[in-house]
């Protein structure tokens, strides 16, 4: 009998010793999770307070080049190296770049049509117009479109500055007829526009 109460009392020890191990295994399970649950928290709190801050980078850009715009049309090209000469990130200007082309604020094709009226009001010609237009990130085909001059037209234009620089007065000597010609190949005329538009030469 007192060997069948010994053993009962092991048998007791050892359930008591593994139910102490299970609760202590379920109280690391539940410790673990709760360490996962909050190592997620705080990654999701990180992950929105840098949402937010490109968020604001984004509307900070966009608002710097709606500024810009306020003054007159600018390329895409142009607002680009404008907004991160300032600072804002470059991720930020894209966002706000695509953002403002997809309204309708930033257009390309508007910016060559206004830089190219502009250009032929000050008497420039093609070639000055086109370069100035490729380095402002227009594409040749936008810019042929808004060129959309024939010859005549230009030959005109080139006439209109010279008028405007030496008078109605034809040129007296070759090298006053050389002037002419290089003035109007330097405002980017084609240099039979410039030849022509020079007057007959003496």
């Amino acid at each position: 009998m007192a060997d069948a109460g010994a053993e009962a009392t092991v048998v007791t020890d050892a359930e008591t010793v593994a139910g102490a191990c299970a609760e202590a295994e379920a109280s690391e399970a539940s410790a673990a999770a709760e360490a996962r649950a909050v190592a997620g928290a705080r990654a999701r709190a990180r992950e929105g307070a840098r949402e937010g801050a490109r968020a604001r980078a984004r509307e900070g850009a966009r608002e710097s080049a709606v500024r810009l715009l306020a003054r007159r049309e600018h390329s895409r090209l142009e607002l680009r190296r404008k907004l991160t000469g300032r600072g804002h990130p470059p991720s930020a200007v894209e966002a706000a770049l695509a953002a403002l082309a997809e309204d309708g604020l930033q257009s390309d094709e508007r910016f060559a049509a206004s830089y190219v009226y502009t250009a032929l009001e000050r008497g420039h010609g093609e070639h000055k117009i086109r370069a100035a237009l490729r380095e402002r990130g227009i594409e040749p085909s936008l810019a042929g479109c808004a060129l959309d001059l024939d010859a005549e037209a230009w030959q005109q234009r080139a006439q209109a500055a010279v008028y405007k620089r030496f008078g109605d007065a034809p040129p007296r000597t070759p090298a006053e007829w050389a002037k002419r010609a290089r003035f109007l190949a330097g405002r980017g005329f084609a240099s039979a526009v410039a030849a022509a538009a020079a007057g007959c030469r003496p």
